[in-house]
């Protein structure tokens, strides 16, 4: 979930090459707004900065650009792990921006394992969730959306997290206890009451 100044060597006018990604992406939004017709709107925004000429994944485009977040679940299936996020004040899922990779189920389990120390992580292919976002302005970088796709991604053996720099502290949280919290993040509380009925 980093908001980190833009690196220099970055072109926000960049036009995004053609991928074979972007079209699996964007097959998958599309079948994530027939599962969860709630956020078929979402999807279509989504659909539409993908189809955007200048490449939607690098941060540097300050209209709006691709990040990628995990719902890290543990072995039984009822405990997320939560960032208590250094920049952002708040618990979220632990998450970041996609740096030019097109792969944002890759994106996402990269940064649950850098933001968690965690190995033998596995991640599911599919769009779990889907959140745009606003980030507020922080040093010389203007406010800007972010469009969070949000992947299911599940421990191995080893549960016992290290809290990374981003981070002033990981805990690992009930996903009941979430949904029943209205002083969560909303879309952590959407993320958990989806994850209860898929059960």
């Amino acid at each position: 979930m980093s908001n980190d100044p833009v690196p220099a060597t970055s072109s926000q006018g960049a036009t995004a090459p053609p991928s074979n990604a972007d079209a699996a992406l964007a097959e998958r939004l599309r079948a994530h707004a027939r599962r969860w017709p709630g956020e078929a709107e979402a999807a279509a925004q989504f659909l539409a900065l993908l189809a955007d000429p200048l490449d939607p994944f690098v941060r540097a485009r300050l209209q709006g650009h691709f990040t990628a977040s995990a719902w890290l679940i543990d072995r039984s299936g009822s405990r997320v792990l939560l960032t208590h996020h250094r920049k952002l004040g708040r618990w979220l899922q632990l998450g970041g921006h996609a740096d030019g990779d097109r792969d944002l189920a890759r994106v996402a389990l990269k940064e649950a394992e850098e933001e968690s120390g965690l190995s033998g992580l596995r991640v599911e292919a599919e769009p779990f969730d889907l959140d745009r976002h606003w980030i507020p302005e922080r040093g010389e970088v203007p406010g800007h959306w972010h469009y969070d796709v949000r992947y299911v991604v599940r421990t191995g053996d080893d549960e016992a997290f290290v809290v990374s720099e981003e981070s002033l502290d990981l805990a690992w949280r009930e996903v009941d206890a979430i949904a029943a919290d209205a002083d969560a993040d909303p879309s952590l509380r959407r993320m958990a009451h989806k994850w209860l009925r898929r059960g």
